[in-house]
């Protein structure tokens, strides 16, 4: 019997979902595919500078899952990159923290954005 599937705990998606050359045709054959998972391991290594552990923990996985989703990932955008492919970002096996202290750490983008919105409202 195979393994119930674990959720990958992402704090956010992406703002834009799809990326390219300029002028790039809707040709399904020039695409490369991320997950959100894949996304998310970017933007907490590469990004927000947090170790293949940290990212880890804040996912909700083994350390070793996320090496093997960040491998993947770096491989998609280099292929984008270089032959000139159209990427996007969507699907993927995740859930959306809760933010705001529930588990995140300090790549959570929904804590900062909690954080900026309540500075800003300060009497």
């Amino acid at each position: 019997m195979a393994r119930p599937v674990k959720w990958r705990k992402v704090c956010c998606l992406p703002e834009i979902n799809r990326f390219g050359p300029l002028g790039s045709f809707n040709d399904t054959d020039n695409h490369v595919n991320m997950t959100v998972d894949e996304y998310e391991t970017i933007r907490l290594i590469d990004l927000e500078g947090l170790t293949q552990e940290e990212c880890a923990n804040q996912m909700n996985i083994a350390r070793t899952t996320v090496q093997g989703i960040y491998i993947e990932a770096r491989r998609k955008i280099a292929d984008s990159l270089v032959n000139g492919r159209v990427l996007s970002i969507e699907g993927g096996q995740y859930r959306l923290c809760e933010g705001l202290g529930n588990g995140c750490g300090r790549g959570c983008h929904r804590r900062r954005q909690g954080r900026r919105f309540n500075d800003n409202n300060i009497d």
